[in-house]
């Protein structure tokens, strides 16, 4: 069979999952469509090789070839990606405030759906908020906490760059002894430290609301200390740890010194790799880094 016959279909269901995902912005259906990607550019390019006579290898050679090619070109792309990140003013560890719009949760069934549920769990809204990353574009997240106010839930919309918006959940408890337990489902590269006490763990592919809670509560059951009830404000306490990872992580090298900012940069050759690798394994195997 001629390979063109297998690459048609499998290009046409690559766009098909394209115009799909800027609806649903599943970061599942957009690892299988960068995996199509992937081997539709190899494929293509193996194929106008050969065609245009370019080389006499076999079709199945170019098309390794091609995909390491490609692979190192992604790779490359992204480490220039991170660099403009480093350099630009838009916020690592950007800073929450009320969000009093009334516009926290967007009009659609499926995120209508999620509110339903995160209810009939037994949460009670507490505060929406929302931080800016850059000039009108805001991630707004909504706080809710359980009946006895022993685990926050932070449910975060983000915007994406094919136009649509993802909801991340993110599950905390706190205890008598200072350890935090959390539980999250975001897809984006944290790729620092967090405080000791903190054990966080995530899992960017597990998108359901009820298997999520149960992944925390079995964790939270796990922990020998009493539960200490969460008493302070959201707002409040947001700030405080954007504060403290920004802190934790200039002192542990993932971030420069202040004073380093205008020559290399915020964040530090460390750093990069780090958030560099996290972001491949997230992207094309839905692997977050550990952090307990």
């Amino acid at each position: 069979m001629h390979p063109a016959y297998v690459l048609i279909p499998i290009m046409v269901l690559s766009l098909a999952l394209l115009k799909l995902n800027q609806q649903r912005a599943s970061p599942l259906l957009a690892i299988v469509n960068r995996w199509l990607r992937w081997g539709v550019m190899a494929g293509g390019l193996a194929l106008i090789t050969r065609h245009l006579e370019w080389s006499t290898r076999d079709f199945s050679t170019l098309f390794v070839v091609f995909l390491l090619v490609w692979f190192m070109l992604d790779c490359v792309y992204r480490w220039v990606a991170i660099h403009a990140m480093s350099v630009s003013p838009l916020p690592l560890f950007p800073r929450f405030i009320l969000n009093q719009a009334g516009d926290e949760w967007p009009v659609q069934g499926r995120f209508l759906k999620l509110r339903d549920h995160v209810r009939a769990a037994g949460f009670k809204q507490v505060q929406a908020v929302r931080a800016e990353v850059a000039t009108t574009l805001y991630v707004r997240a909504t706080v809710y906490q359980d009946a006895e106010n022993q685990t926050r839930l932070q449910v975060a919309f983000l915007p994406q760059p094919t136009g649509g918006v993802i909801a991340c959940l993110h599950f905390l408890t706190q205890f008598a002894d200072g350890t935090h337990i959390a539980t999250d489902n975001h897809h984006l590269p944290f790729a620092g430290f967090y405080p000791e006490s903190w054990h966080v763990e995530r899992r960017p592919h597990l998108r359901s609301f009820a298997r999520l809670l149960a992944r925390h509560r079995e964790r939270v059951g796990a922990v020998v200390s009493s539960i200490e009830p969460w008493t302070n404000e959201p707002l409040e306490d947001l700030n405080a740890q954007q504060i403290e990872l920004q802190r934790l992580n200039t002192e542990l090298g993932v971030l420069h010194q202040a004073n380093l900012h205008e020559e290399h940069g915020r964040i530090s050759h460390e750093g990069r790799f780090r958030v560099w690798k996290e972001m491949l394994t997230l992207d094309y195997f839905g692997l977050a880094a550990r952090y307990e």
